[in-house]
């Protein structure tokens, strides 16, 4: 088979093209969470003990937390990338925020009486809001290279160690 000139030109072009728009529409990086307790009786350890959300030391939730996130990954590319979240709870309401993290030594600003994170000096990205037991929803950030958190903001939730800490690159 003999291609002219042109034919192969405008087949070049095309394939150049179809190149182009398979990296400009590739997949958003996916991040499934789990957001989950121990049952009713969770919210008992509030205030019993050290405040789990307030000191992230190496950036891991301390053994025996009360409830918590489970991410499919701890690390993803920059870029887009869509959080699939479930409430894995069986009572409880919880919800994801997604917030930069400027120091991992530094806790997030945190309001006692209200016994929640200050959302906007934590710098709010982006959340998904209370889902019921068993409900899900998404979220689909672009993001930039850094270190950022994800926790639960309902009452109490933080401190009991419902956060964890994920790496973009």
């Amino acid at each position: 088979m003999t291609f002219s000139r042109r034919n192969l030109f405008t087949l070049l072009c095309s394939v150049a093209l179809a190149m182009l728009a398979g990296q400009a529409y590739a997949a958003a990086t996916v991040v499934k969470v789990s957001l989950w307790d121990k049952g009713a009786m969770s919210m008992s350890a509030l205030g019993k003990g050290p405040e789990m959300g307030m000191a992230m030391g190496r950036g891991t939730a301390m053994t025996g937390a009360q409830m918590g996130l489970t991410l499919s990954t701890v690390t993803v590319p920059a870029g887009e990338v869509t959080f699939k979240v479930t409430n894995d709870s069986n009572v409880m309401v919880h919800e994801m925020i997604v917030a930069p993290l400027r120091n991992e030594q530094t806790p997030l600003p945190y309001l006692k009486k209200e016994m929640r994170v200050d959302e906007e000096a934590a710098g709010h990205l982006g959340e998904v809001a209370e889902l019921q037991p068993g409900q899900g929803g998404a979220l689909t950030l672009t993001m930039k290279p850094g270190r950022y958190i994800l926790y639960c903001n309902m009452p109490g939730h933080y401190t009991l160690g419902m956060w964890k800490l994920i790496t973009v690159r």
